[in-house]
């Protein structure tokens, strides 16, 4: 099969190519090959997933850079689809010999007829949404250590209270490529970096703690730019300080108000995973065979974008090799669509929205959110704060659970205030948040317009696997939601 030779040099695929497949001795009649020995006569289609992926990770504790770890991981995974199985192999050699086992492994498991034909290749090309780059490499290791001493200073300098500071960076410098027996040839670049600081205050005895953090697909370099990491140290500072003088969160059926940014995770949560293909499929979510029902309150509209540049939850290409896109969830209230991989989406009579994700070459494919927030509103946040006579304020979340099948959510909440007579009162701790997904957007009464991404530090688990994801949402004002509290 031809293959296209004239690659610009920020190509992804031509970086996979020179980083996975040549050092391997493969080349595209090699993929050809294992791929026929996958599809044979009794798979509908198949594919390999390559990936090279080099991180690195520093960590301080009581002022001393304690930790400093780096590892490179590579491996190939074979999948094989018939009907609806999914036979699944891999191995962490990318050489012949390994994938033609693992080929053979993954054709064992699949019993239904197919042509056993591989299509010629055509190359996805896909966005261009981040930069080909390594962004470990963007800071000197000194570097690295030096912003961790000072952001444990500087936070420590904030208050007197601050009793412990811990720093951590991370960077992943992550090459993938992928062939399928549909011809597809894709490959990705995919930077992603992450910061945190987290706090402990003590006063009286109480200790309290705060968290920041913040991370996308772009550079170290970046990251520290205009001194981003000691904002984070002022913002786990904050955080702490508020909760130290927290009272009791009172416990009841009232008006909650969530803020904008992160608490789009109880939505991501509650209502996110509810909107995946495969849990529709299964009839398993609440959502199910509902297309075209109203499922939430008019002016909600709900949108999983995998398109935006240098977010953390954004990819050019997904892991089956299809182009991300923005996928209408709900509209206006009304259910559109859902997220799709291609096996899902074949399953259900559709096509796949760029939703095919997996942690690693060793998983299998799934449809996973990337970025899942809600539109912004009509509404003043400061008009919706003022309608409430009483309730809380949610501004930031910690631990939650979810039932997919029945929506039921339990969510903590770890920053929050009472609201009085339309104004902001008293600090809260100890609240808790209990809904039903489908059941909490029907309760949304204004919808804010002050749209807000959180700071790219979401990482979604799903059947055993953790990839990283965005959420956002603008203030939203929920009536009728049971608040659990300590008062």
């Amino acid at each position: 099969m031809a293959v296209p030779t004239s690659l610009a040099v920020t190509d992804p695929l031509r970086f996979a190519r020179d980083g996975i497949l040549a050092p391997a001795g493969l080349d595209e009649g090699r993929i050809e090959q294992a791929l026929g020995l996958v599809l044979g006569s009794a798979v509908d289609s198949a594919d390999l997933y390559f990936q090279l992926s080099r991180a690195e990770s520093w960590g301080l504790e009581d002022g001393i850079v304690k930790e400093g770890s780096a590892s490179i991981e590579q491996g190939v995974g074979v999948r094989a689809l018939a009907g609806e199985k999914t036979g699944f192999a891999y191995s962490d050699e990318i050489m012949m010999p390994a994938l033609e086992e693992a080929a053979r492994a993954a054709r064992a498991i699949a019993v239904h007829r197919g042509s056993g034909a591989v299509q010629a290749w055509h190359q996805v090309s896909g966005h261009q949404l981040y930069r080909p780059i390594d962004p470990r490499l963007s800071l000197a290791d000194e570097e690295k250590i030096a912003w961790l001493e000072r952001i444990d200073r500087e936070t420590r300098r904030i208050d007197p209270r601050v009793v412990q500071v811990m720093a951590s960076v991370n960077a992943l410098y992550d090459l993938i490529l992928i062939a399928s027996s549909d011809g597809v040839l894709a490959g990705d670049v995919r930077p992603l970096v992450r910061m945190n600081v987290s706090v402990i205050v003590e006063h009286n005895g109480r200790r309290e703690q705060g968290y920041a953090g913040c991370g996308g697909r772009y550079t170290l370099e970046e990251l520290v730019a205009n001194e981003r990491p000691l904002a984070l140290g002022r913002e786990a500072v904050r955080q702490a300080l508020v909760n130290i003088d927290a009272v009791p969160a009172p416990a009841g059926t009232m008006t909650v108000v969530l803020g904008p940014g992160w608490p789009g995770v109880l939505l991501h949560e509650a209502i996110g995973h509810g909107l995946e293909g495969d849990f529709n499929r299964k009839g398993t979510s609440a959502f199910s065979n509902r297309i075209g029902e109203r499922v939430a309150a008019a002016g909600c509209t709900v949108v999983d974008d995998g398109t935006l540049d240098g977010r953390r939850g954004s990819l050019n290409i997904d892991d089956e090799g299809t182009p991300t896109q923005c996928t209408t969830l709900i509209e206006d209230g009304v259910l559109r669509g859902y997220m799709q991989d291609r096996l899902n989406a074949r399953l259900m009579g559709g096509r796949s929205t760029g939703n095919g994700r997996r942690e690693s070459f060793a998983h299998m494919t799934i449809p996973r959110m990337t970025n899942t927030y809600m539109r912004a509103g009509p509404h003043d946040p400061g008009a919706i704060i003022a309608s409430v006579q009483r309730g809380i304020y949610a501004v930031n979340f910690g631990g939650g659970q979810v039932d997919i099948t029945s929506g039921k959510f339990v969510f903590s909440a770890s920053e929050a205030y009472l609201i009085e007579n339309g104004r902001l009162g008293a600090a809260i701790k100890g609240a808790t948040l209990v809904g039903n997904g489908p059941d909490v957007l029907q309760r949304v009464s204004m919808v804010g317009n002050d749209l807000k991404l959180d700071e790219g530090i979401g990482v979604c688990g799903k059947d055993g696997q953790s990839v990283p994801v965005g959420v956002g949402q603008p203030t939203l004002r929920i009536d009728g939601l049971t608040v659990g509290g300590t008062a």
